[in-house]
């Protein structure tokens, strides 16, 4: 018959196994690293998961080894029924203290490798984008200008109360699918960031500044973005959707705002942050 203690070691496997059922992961999820969304949202999205899946398995190995190393010294040299005082005492392992500086700086050194390395393709300028749209936060909604089809959108904070139809409502980015996009972000206030949830990229939005994505939606559908940078009272419901459609609808959508009178582009008339600094009312705007 087992021991009490052999039964509870094996049990941690079954232990292990059985949170994992609980929490409803599927094996496509659990390939994902966790990571929302699917594959192929963006022709970005690949690389981000398999750098962050890369890095978990890379990290994983090393934990195992770690605990590993560290169960067996507690096991090992565990004190003895008997013995008393102190073990002997070891310093200056060379080999261990080596090992310990040589493998952490690899790691160090291949994680900013990738890193660099997939950075600078997500951040690549795409020389002539087939769709150019300006992204502008305000607290605590956003506004859309479709620049090559001289439209635009404006939003409001949403307004979450309890009504069926409350989701249509807000701020929605209409997207073409397979279509180079070039996003300009700015701010009207104070700090935001732009975070399209299954894009698994977000950037911030700057006052009187202008940072730009680039990327390529690949898969239709409609997608959940909000604010990722706290930005006041109501910054929790400053959200927005994106909707990647077909060419066709996307014409839809640009004649459609065009029809309800949404021509042209918003500027900064509504931008707060617009006095210079002086006391001479002529510079101060």
């Amino acid at each position: 018959m087992l021991s009490k203690r052999v039964r509870k070691w094996a049990s941690l496997p079954a232990a292990a196994s059985l949170m994992l059922l609980l929490s409803g992961c599927t094996a496509e999820e659990l390939s994902r690293g966790l990571l929302p969304g699917e594959w192929g949202v963006t022709n970005h999205t690949d690389r981000i998961t398999g750098l962050w899946t890369t890095s978990w398995t890379v990290l994983w190995g090393v934990g195992i080894v770690a605990w590993g190393l560290m169960f067996w010294a507690i096991i090992v040299y565990r004190r003895r029924r008997g013995e008393t005082g102190l073990p002997v005492q070891l310093r200056y392992n060379n080999p261990i203290e080596t090992l310990f500086t040589i493998v952490p700086t690899i790691l160090v050194i291949g994680f900013f490798a990738f890193t660099a390395r997939d950075m600078a393709e997500i951040e690549k300028p795409v020389a002539n984008p087939d769709v150019h749209i300006q992204v502008i936060a305000k607290q605590w909604s956003w506004d859309f200008n479709y620049v090559d089809d001289n439209v635009y959108e404006s939003g409001i904070q949403s307004q979450f109360d309890g009504e069926e139809g409350s989701e249509a409502a807000l701020p929605t980015l209409y997207l073409p699918v397979n279509q180079s996009v070039q996003l300009d972000l700015s701010s009207r206030d104070v700090i935001h960031s732009f975070w399209v949830i299954d894009f698994l990229y977000k950037k911030d939005m700057f006052p009187a500044d202008t940072n730009t994505m680039y990327f390529t939606p690949q898969v239709e559908g409609t997608y959940k973005g909000k604010c990722a940078e706290l930005c006041g009272e109501y910054h929790s419901m400053m959200l927005f959707n994106v909707k990647v459609v077909s060419q066709a609808e996307y014409d839809a959508r640009m004649n459609a705002l065009a029809e309800a009178g949404n021509v042209g582009q918003l500027d900064n008339t509504y931008d707060r942050n617009q006095n210079l600094p002086g006391d001479n009312p002529e510079i101060r705007g």
